[in-house]
Order: C-alpha cells, then sequence, then structure tokens
C-alpha cells in the first residue's frame, strides 16, 4: 500500500479531472469520456486546462487493466470554442484523443469547416446530443465519426429512425445516459457501437436471491475482522471452511506482495504473518471478484471507490480509513450480486455503522462514499469534505492506478 503522504505530495493539478467509461457492446471499456472541472454539461475543456493535464490523462487515465493486459483506450475530451476555433491544438496524439462537440455549440459555417480540418488532421470527432429531426445537422454526418444519442431523452421509435439515419452516412453511434440493463439490451438490438451511462451500476434484482456460499464465507470473514478482539484462530477457523481460500491465504504470504519468505505451519500463522489490515483488505479484494457475466469494469469501479474513500477518510482526520475503505469497495455489491441493498444488508455479517452508510450515506462513512460518489459523477461544485479541492484529484487518480495494480494482483494471485 503507498504511504497517505506519498499519495498527496503527488504533482497536483489546477483542474479537477474524473473519467465515464464508455462501453462496447460486450461492456467492455472501450474509451473514457473525461470530465473537466468547471464543466457544465454544455461547456468542455479549454487549451489551458488541455496542455496542464494531457500528461497526466496519458500517463494514467487512459491506462486501464482488462482481459489479462494493460491497455490504453482514447479519452473522449469535450472541448470549447477555445480549442475549436484555436490556430493550432496542443500536442494531442491523435488516437488517444476523441474531440467532444457539446450538444449547445452553434454550429456555424466555420466551426463546421475547423472541425473538418481536425478531422482531416486526424482527431476522431464525436458530436454530443444529436437530434435526427433537425436538418441542420446533417452537414455534422459528414464530417463527425461518432455521435452521442442521449437514450434518458429519446423514445425507442426516436432512436431507431436515428439510427437508420447515421448508418446512411456511416457514422458510429453512442448511447448515453443509459440508466439500467433493459435499456441497454434495446440499444444493443439496435445496433449501437458504444455505450455509457449507470446501467452497470445498477442491480438486476432477483426477487429471493442468496449470496454465493463463497461470497458468504469472505463476508463472515470481514466481520470478524472488524471485531477488536478477533484472533488468528478464529479466522483460521473460517477460513478453514474453503479450501481456495485456505489456498490463496497461504499463497499471499510467499507473494511478492507482501515480501514474506518464512516458513508457514498453519493458516494462523499465516494471519499472524500477515497481519489483520493485510488478511483485510485481501478478504475485501476477493469479495469483489466479478460474477458470472458481470464485466471488468465493476470490479474496477468496486475498487477505486475503496481506495478514494479510504484516501479522503484519512486526509479528513478519521481514524478508521479501513471501514472507509470496506465501505466504498461494498457499495456497488448490489449491482455485483443483482440483489437489493436493503435485501443484501439482512444477509451480510456487517457492523451497523457499515450497513447504515451503504443503505443510508449516513455518519462519516456514508458522508466519505457520498463524495466520492459526487466526484465520480463530476459533480466538483458540491464537494465539501476537504477544504483544498486539487486533493480530491490526486486521490482518484492514485485510486485509478491503485485499482490497476490491485486488478492484475488478483489475475496472478488466482
Amino acid at each position: 500500500m503507498i504511504p497517505l503522504g506519498q499519495v498527496i505530495s503527488d504533482d497536483t493539478l489546477d483542474v479537477l479531472l474524473a473519467c465515464r467509461p464508455v462501453y462496447t457492446r460486450n461492456q467492455d471499456v472501450a474509451a473514457f469520456e473525461l470530465l473537466v472541472q468547471g464543466e457544465r454539461a454544455a461547456s468542455g475543456a479549454t487549451l489551458e486546462q488541455i496542455e496542464a493535464s494531457s500528461p497526466i490523462i496519458l500517463g494514467n487515465y487512459n491506462r486501464l487493466y482488462q482481459q489479462g493486459s494493460t491497455r490504453s483506450v482514447p479519452s473522449f475530451l469535450k472541448v470549447t470554442d477555445d480549442v475549436i476555433l484555436a490556430p493550432g491544438l496542443p500536442d494531442l496524439p491523435q488516437q488517444h484523443y476523441i474531440l467532444e462537440v457539446a450538444e449547445d455549440v452553434l454550429l456555424t459555417s466555420e466551426r463546421v469547416e475547423r472541425l473538418r480540418e481536425l478531422a482531416k488532421r486526424g482527431y476522431r470527432i464525436a458530436l454530443a446530443g444529436y437530434d435526427p429531426d433537425d436538418v441542420e445537422l446533417d452537414a455534422m454526418l459528414e464530417v463527425v465519426h461518432i455521435v452521442k444519442l442521449d437514450t434518458a431523452r429519446m423514445s425507442d421509435d426516436q432512436l431507431q429512425r436515428a439510427m437508420a439515419k447515421l448508418r446512411r452516412h456511416g457514422v458510429e453511434a453512442l448511447a448515453d445516459n443509459l440508466a439500467d440493463k433493459n435499456r441497454f439490451n434495446i440499444c444493443q438490438a439496435l445496433g449501437f457501437t458504444y455505450y455509457q451511462g449507470d446501467f452497470l451500476s445498477t442491480p438486476a434484482t432477483v426477487k429471493g436471491k442468496k449470496i454465493s456460499g463463497n461470497k458468504v464465507l469472505l463476508l463472515e470473514l470481514l466481520s470478524e475482522l472488524q471485531n477488536p478482539d478477533a484472533s488468528p484462530v478464529r479466522l483460521e477457523e473460517i477460513a478453514l471452511r474453503d479450501a481456495k481460500l485456505t489456498y490463496r491465504i497461504l499463497k499471499l504470504v510467499n507473494s511478492a506482495a507482501v515480501s514474506l519468505h518464512r516458513e508457514v505451519n498453519s493458516i494462523s500463522h499465516a494471519i499472524g504473518l500477515l497481519g489483520m489490515k493485510e488478511i483485510q483488505r485481501w478478504a475485501s479484494l476477493f469479495l469483489v471478484e466479478g460474477e458470472r457475466g458481470k464485466p471488468e469494469e465493476l470490479t474496477r469501479k468496486m475498487l477505486v471507490r475503496g481506495r478514494m474513500c479510504e484516501v479522503l477518510a484519512e486526509v479528513a482526520g478519521y481514524n478508521n480509513a479501513n471501514d472507509h475503505f470496506i465501505v466504498g469497495l461494498l457499495s456497488l455489491l448490489d449491482a455485483m450480486m443483482d440483489i437489493a441493498m436493503p435485501e443484501l444488508m439482512e444477509q451480510v455479517p456487517l457492523n451497523r455503522n457499515v450497513k447504515n452508510a451503504l443503505l443510508h450515506r449516513s455518519g462519516d462513512l456514508g458522508r466519505t462514499l457520498g463524495e466520492v460518489e459526487l466526484y465520480e459523477r463530476g459533480a466538483f461544485s458540491e464537494l465539501t469534505l476537504i477544504d483544498s479541492k486539487p486533493v480530491y484529484e490526486t486521490a482518484y487518480r492514485h485510486s485509478v492506478s491503485w485499482a490497476r495494480q490491485a486488478l492484475q494482483a488478483l489475475t496472478y494471485d488466482d
């Protein structure tokens, strides 16, 4: 684990950045949309912001661990007139950026021609808020590569007509603001290329569904670890009920990640060598490993939330940062399990403060989680926990990097 002091002493930016994933039809991450500090739905990044943040974006935000390897994906960057009409752009590698034109930009002949020039230079251009009934936008279909359709504002019939028109022009379509899996399935059937929204974070609840046996055991282990009187012997009793968990704990002792090279003669000995906090962290990681049919991105998001909650809690001076990590990590467990959170909390043996934070966002645990959720949405002006706003971006950037490393560690551990 990287020490807090090193996290906060990282290079800070004058802008805040968050990333919203853009998915393929298989729910892999195809790109990220960059949310920039101060941006309303209709505004975007300036040249100054792009110049300041581009090295950080390319080194951190556009990289992810997916399907067994670390790879880079492009970033949608919403741009203002400051960028569109500028005589030149910063040195932006075309393969890493997709320039997105906001829906309220007045598409004059000058702006359309400038976008055409950018496209000729190799930049991919995306158009947000496309309305198929607005004939004045038809000229843009000869310029742009991707069109974003706001599925929250359009009926299924409107989406179908829009798709027919876009196909005729050879333009790829992105279904934006997908609220649930049902809407995703409809857009998938219509032939969209890309998908965006909260549909992965929304559980497709199955009434009466129970948590699988292995997950119950891990939750029991986590619950015992929250007990101040927890002992390695009691934890050993829980771990021994699952052969795979026993094997993984023993393997951890000799892994490069913990750098312990001692002979281990029992699970309780291994737990003693690792330490309670390390066991708690790994049990949490094992818990959020993907269920069948669930995309890797959901696990990644849970890891980012957990680590960012922990970092913010430490900065805010809370003395139970590890509980904040658990709350952030488990905040999407309902989506992973497809069990409604109230029903889920009836099945899990967690302490009352953790449950109240997950159910009602109450207490210090709930407040920290709420701050992280605001940051994910790009609601930067609503953040109140930390006075120094740049700390949020540093914490988020670190959490994204930590989640990438944690996913690799989980893969290597199997």
